[in-house]
């Protein structure tokens, strides 16, 4: 891995998420290098996302939920995410087998496992 700084790994991996996928905080943390640092995923999102033009709505929680709460923009990103094609159960949720990054068809599935099993 390259000396990268952490948030530099952060926000390429999250435009690594291609449309009509999603990627949770955690496996973001572990694509950075840092299995532990979900938080901090969460405020580099935040921070750069306007900045940095980053597909923030893509990021759910592990449960497969969006974790903004209605008046912070939950309704925005759930329209951005059904505008790709990803589809929500009647509680909200997101089937992760179905729809988070390496699962499926994915490309390099195999490397992102990988990662999130060091």
């Amino acid at each position: 891995m390259t000396h990268q700084s952490f948030t530099i790994r952060v926000i390429e991996a999250i435009h690594s998420i291609p449309r009509g996928r999603v990627a949770t905080y955690g496996q973001i943390a572990g694509m950075a290098g840092n299995l532990r640092a979900a938080r901090q995923v969460a405020r580099i999102l935040h921070t750069c996302s306007h900045s940095e033009g980053l597909p923030w709505h893509r990021v759910v929680n592990r449960e497969g939920r969006i974790a903004l709460r209605v008046s912070q923009g939950y309704e925005d990103q759930k329209r951005l995410l059904e505008n790709e094609g990803v589809e929500f159960d009647g509680t909200g949720r997101i089937d992760l087998e179905r729809f988070l990054l390496g699962s499926g068809s994915d490309i390099g599935a195999g490397s992102l496992r990988a990662k999130e099993t060091d």
